[in-house]
């Protein structure tokens, strides 16, 4: 039994670091929105953080957008994920994404 409790700890820690990975957040754009140089269809899509970037997958055609951001980590957690987002003529445009049950805030276009 001895010889196997390293092999079952190991176990147990590799499956727990393969659930640990990048948090997927859902967004539902209602109109056509640009998140940096991107423009993205009215839709639903999971955002995705990996690095400096934001991953962008459309849930209905599986397309992924990369879009360049700053990660702001800041002392308030947020409760839900909320876009902030401006005018432009026709278009909207995303200025920042707080992403729900973390302290991280996206910036877009700085």
């Amino acid at each position: 039994m001895t010889n196997k409790l390293p092999l079952l700890i190991g176990t147990v820690a590799l499956s727990t670091l393969a659930l640990a990975g990048p948090k997927n957040y859902n967004v539902v754009l209602s109109a056509p929105t640009k998140a940096g140089s991107v423009q993205l269809a009215p839709g639903e899509y999971k955002v995705k953080v990996e690095g400096s970037n934001a991953i962008f997958t459309d849930e209905h055609t599986r397309t992924s957008f990369t879009v360049p951001v700053t990660v702001e980590n800041t002392n308030t957690k947020f409760n839900s994920t909320a876009l902030d987002t401006t005018k432009q003529g026709d278009t909207a445009r995303i200025t920042s994404i707080e992403l729900g049950g973390s302290n991280v805030k996206l910036e877009f276009g700085k």
